[in-house]
């Protein structure tokens, strides 16, 4: 679970641009390429679906 939380941060981090190069290299080094690209794209998922309920909701009312 902590490397899970630990992947989390890294890509919360990286999608926000606050990432330093010294990090991101260490997180490559801990996490497999193929974890944090899962994480990316479910994340990049729920914040897209997230803006189209927000859109939905506004042009509804």
């Amino acid at each position: 679970m902590r490397h899970f939380i630990s992947a989390l941060q890294s890509v919360l981090a990286a999608f926000f641009g606050v990432q330093s190069e010294q990090k991101r290299r260490a997180d490559f080094q801990e996490h497999s390429i193929s974890s944090i690209i899962a994480i990316a794209i479910i994340l990049f998922i729920a914040f897209a679906l997230s803006i189209y309920a927000v859109v939905v909701l506004v042009v509804n009312t």
